[in-house]
């Protein structure tokens, strides 16, 4: 998830949930799952603002979102050139701040995306041929820095919507970025870590890093704690990492001399950490505070003074965990920690918890001499409330004969909604001694489907069809129409099928995958090893 809307902050990438990064001025916060549906949420009351999917947003998923720093400038509209703007237009539009959502894309383009008008702005092009790991906006200019599984970074001009610079960055890919304070270095990472010079594209720094790939890069200091040499920007700041499947946060100086490639200190936590947000140290005896939530859902705080060289792991001053009441005979259930951030006191959080896909948001001030903090919160209750408000806003439309109605769960499909003729009874669905089974074709005729429109060349249907289908068979457990779907061998007709899939069809799908009487089918078995990937992630997701 990512937050935004005011006052800018540090920024954290999550490469395992393909979408975060820390909530500015505690506004909004935005999310992108595997559905490749971007929805943004306002965090006073959980309510869900926008909900944008992307064009072929099946195959271009988001991959990772950033805020564009408060003094952004508004991008061009997709629309094209617009009229000049009377002086009185371009003061209303100062006073008001757009707030624009970079969004890396699986398929290496990147959209940017405005929260205030509710649409696509502009879309970059060209820059890169493979998923978009990270994107970055320069604090002050209108560049935005972007970096690949191409093992390439990417600098853009946001304005022009062209690529300004495009360099290689790593031997393999470069899956997380960070600019400096002062906005003239530029860190990169995949499993090292490296300290780029923006003004000639060269390395500055080299770091040893971590075993597996960086999720998470972002300095901790603005000044160096030795105040009596002269500061040249760089030196001596601290900067944080993160990498997937380690339990270890390690921190960084960027030293005068080029020796020391290692880490100074680390925090552990108990589990690969998902989410980072952090208090920048803008003096020397400030401490930093860091918000750590990990996999497990558990919410880890830490408060130190960065000073020099540490040996030993340190260990989290609070771990907060969110559980259901449990009451009467029920036992309390653990419920997950999403993301957490700091507000702009530096005091208070703001917690995301709950269901990705209707979370809760909440604003708590934790007592942290407190070395663990159990939060009880009774989640249906108040998702409850929510549907309950919401419900009373939805108006029943009135529709006649000639409306087109959507079969939900499948795009693009709509059918004729067909009124029955007065005095004549419900047809009942039932066969009579001695009718045989309506037919595939006849049962897609029902539906309104144009059988001869929706068949390929080869004689097979195409991918709408296929889900069609493949509803109706889970649903009827029809072993004709199940083996028809799933006797394909086309890779690409799998895949979409699977996409398109509605959500309460994919646990059904999952156990006839896993039958064991599959096997002795007629297709090939990696069919079943691509339809098992692919709905993988879906089922891990929900």
């Amino acid at each position: 998830g990512a937050a935004g809307g005011g006052e800018r902050g540090p920024r954290a990438p999550w490469r395992p949930l393909r979408a975060p990064s820390p909530p500015r001025g505690c506004r909004l916060f935005a999310s992108a799952g595997p559905d490749g549906r971007l929805r943004v949420w306002d965090t006073a009351g959980s309510r869900l603002q926008h909900e944008y999917v992307p064009s072929a947003h099946l195959s271009a998923a988001c991959t990772c979102l950033a805020w564009a720093p408060a003094g952004a400038r508004q991008p061009p509209s997709k629309d094209g050139p617009q009229r000049k703007k009377r002086k009185s237009e371009v003061g209303g539009e100062v006073d008001k701040q757009l707030d624009i959502l970079a969004i890396g894309t699986a398929v290496g383009s990147i959209l940017l995306y405005s929260t205030v008008k509710g649409e696509l702005q502009s879309k970059l092009d060209g820059g890169h041929d493979s998923r978009v790991n990270c994107v970055r906006w320069h604090q002050e200019s209108c560049c935005l820095y972007s970096c690949s599984d191409d093992k390439h970074i990417v600098e853009w001009n946001t304005q022009t919507c062209k690529v300004k610079c495009k360099w290689k960055g790593d031997n393999s890919s470069v899956t997380c970025l960070c600019i400096s304070p002062d906005g003239k270095m530029l860190l990169s990472a995949g499993r090292t870590i490296k300290l780029w010079d923006l003004e000639t594209k060269e390395v500055y720094r080299h770091f040893t890093g971590h075993a597996t790939s960086v999720s998470s890069l972002t300095f901790t200091t603005v000044k160096p704690t030795n105040e009596s040499k002269p500061f040249d920007g760089i030196t001596g700041l601290y900067f944080l990492s993160g990498a997937i499947h380690d339990r270890l946060l390690s921190v960084w100086q960027i030293r005068s001399d080029r020796k020391e490639k290692n880490a100074v200190m680390s925090f552990t936590v108990t589990d690969e950490p998902t989410f980072v947000d952090l208090t920048v140290s803008e003096v020397k005896e400030e401490p930093v505070k860091l918000a750590v939530v990990c996999r497990d859902g558990q919410l880890h705080l830490f408060e130190h003074i960065l000073n020099g060289y540490c040996k030993k792991p340190l260990t989290s001053n609070c771990t907060v965990q969110i559980a259901t009441p449990g009451d009467g005979d029920s036992t309390p259930k653990p419920v997950p920690i999403l993301a957490a951030a700091f507000c702009t006191d530096k005091q208070s959080l703001l917690l995301v918890y709950g269901n990705a896909l209707q979370p809760i948001i909440e604003k708590v001030s934790l007592n942290t001499s407190e070395s663990h903090i159990c939060l009880v919160r009774d989640i249906q209750k108040v998702l409850s409330l929510k549907t309950d408000a919401a419900v009373t806003k939805v108006k029943t439309p009135v529709v006649n004969s000639d409306a087109k109605v959507l079969v939900p769960g499948i795009p693009g499909h709509s059918t004729a909604v067909k009124t029955p003729a007065l005095g004549k009874e419900k047809k009942k669905n039932k066969r009579k001694p001695g009718e045989t089974e309506e037919s595939i074709e006849e049962r897609l005729g029902a539906l309104d489907i144009d059988v001869s429109k929706v068949k390929t060349p080869g004689g097979l249907p195409q991918t709408d069809s296929f889900a069609v289908l493949l509803v109706q068979g889970l649903e009827s457990n029809d072993a004709e129409i199940l083996n028809k779907v799933l006797n394909t061998r086309k890779e690409n007709i799998v895949k979409n099928t699977v996409a398109r899939m509605p959500i309460h069809a994919v646990i059904p799908l999952l156990h006839e995958v896993r039958e064991p009487a599959l096997l002795a089918l007629s297709y090939k078995p990696h069919v079943i090893c691509l339809l098992a990937t692919e709905i993988q992630d879906m089922a891990l997701y929900f």
